[in-house]
């Protein structure tokens, strides 16, 4: 009996290759044109936007991130020869010359006091007056003392007058006339003493009345009248402190201490007090001195300057601030503070001309107050920008106002300590000393 063999029909799978080409699926086509147009359509936005920045504005200024908003206000000020006094700037504290507490130098009570408080006295003022009367008796008593050894001592030059006679005649031994010699010579001691302790009794005398050791000014009194005092007491009487002429003990770092030492021998350098807060000019004086030491811990220096301080404008105590005139930089290119920026390329400023803002390097020498010392980089009459450089850049279209003199008279803190309070005000660049801080922060 003969079996049927099966089918061989072979099955294809969809996956499988069959040797012929199919027809893909309408779906799949559809994904890849319609992400075609898309990536398409995004390279021309991009492509538009970078010819429409790249190309400028018909009739805008060229120049700077503000050119299409027009010209940038700016105010300017004009660079100036000048004459600038060169100084040292440090810290300093007024010291009165002499300080005396004035004590009694005897016991008594205190009968009478002849000065007011906060009174101006010269040397040898009567301050007040002890009671003299226990001292004038002891004066009294020792004067006795001295006539009763007086008349001792006569009658014993006396006596030893006749017994050298006498020994001389053979009626006395030497020894008697040699006792008699050595009784004068004891009276002439006494009486000796006596006259010294007259001397010191009026001494005492002259000690009940207090006057002034020197000329100076009273603090308050620390007795009152009809007290008891005595040399032993500590606090004295009343303070008296010299403040004409006055001293100024201040600080400068040891670095400057050879440039000072190079101008003292040129001949007297200036000093200049200021207040506590830098702005008002308090006294002329001239450096004295310099300390025989550098103060390891801080680095710096001690030096004494004096005053006559005859407006009494100096206080004992006080706390000032003290320029030390070295030079004067003579014809100095000077611009105002506020003028001079600080970024990555070093210090600049912004000069103005023809409408434009041009940055400039600069050198600067050295800042004094409001003002800066232009070594290189500017010359006399040129325009620099001292308010609106955050908003300038090279070649910015700018419209200046308020156009001055960038005068300024330097009085503000040098090299020194660098702890000196700010500058006077000085025209229109110290309007602008808060401009120039926050440039040079933003640089």
């Amino acid at each position: 009996m003969a079996i049927a063999e099966p089918s061989q029909e072979k099955v294809f799978s969809p996956g499988e290759h069959t040797g012929e080409e199919g027809p893909r699926s309408p779906k799949k086509q559809s994904w890849v044109w319609i992400l075609l147009i898309l990536g398409l359509a995004v390279g021309g936005y991009f492509y538009y936007r970078s010819q429409t920045m790249a190309a400028p504005k018909v009739g805008a200024p060229a120049g700077g991130r503000n050119a299409s908003l027009g010209p940038v206000s700016v105010a300017v000020a004009t660079a100036l020869k000048q004459d600038i006094p060169y100084y040292l700037s440090g810290l300093g504290t007024v010291t009165p010359f002499n300080t005396v507490t004035v004590k009694s130098r005897v016991d008594g009570q205190l009968q009478k006091i002849h000065f007011t408080e906060g009174q101006f006295v010269h040397e040898g003022d009567l301050l007040a007056e002890i009671d003299p009367r226990p001292f004038q008796v002891a004066l009294e008593q020792m004067q006795g003392q001295l006539a009763r050894d007086q008349a001792q001592l006569n009658d014993a030059r006396v006596n030893f007058s006749r017994y050298d006679q006498l020994r001389k005649e053979g009626v006395v031994a030497q020894q008697q006339v040699d006792t008699q010699n050595a009784t004068v010579g004891q009276l002439e001691g006494a009486v000796r003493a006596d006259q010294a302790q007259i001397d010191n009794e009026k001494l005492q005398l002259v000690y009940c009345r207090i006057t002034a050791p020197l000329s100076g000014r009273l603090g308050l009194r620390l007795v009152d009248q009809g007290n008891m005092i005595r040399a032993t007491d500590p606090n004295g009487l009343v303070v008296i402190t010299q403040v004409q002429p006055i001293a100024v003990l201040f600080t400068l770092p040891e670095d400057s201490l050879q440039e000072v030492i190079q101008h003292m021998r040129g001949g007297e350098l200036s000093v200049a007090g200021y207040s506590r807060d830098d702005q008002t000019k308090l006294a002329d004086g001239k450096l004295v001195t310099i300390d025989n030491q550098i103060d390891p811990t801080t680095g710096t220096v001690r030096l004494k300057a004096v005053f006559q301080n005859k407006d009494l404008s100096l206080w004992p105590n006080q706390f000032v601030n003290i320029r030390l005139m070295l030079d004067v930089r003579k014809n100095a290119v000077v611009v105002p503070l506020a003028a001079v920026q600080r970024g990555s390329q070093g210090t600049y400023v912004y000069t103005v001309k023809d409408g434009h803002a041009n940055l400039q390097p600069v050198q600067v020498d050295l800042n004094q107050g409001n003002i800066s010392l232009i070594a290189k980089g500017i010359s006399e009459g040129d325009q620099v920008v001292v308010d609106g450089q955050d908003k300038l850049q090279s070649g910015s279209a700018v419209e200046p106002h308020n156009a001055s003199s960038g005068r300024g008279d330097g009085s503000g803190s040098g090299k020194g300590t660098g702890a000196a309070g700010p500058a006077p005000a000085g025209g229109p660049a110290a309007a602008a000393a808060g401009k120039h801080k926050r440039s040079e922060k933003q640089d």
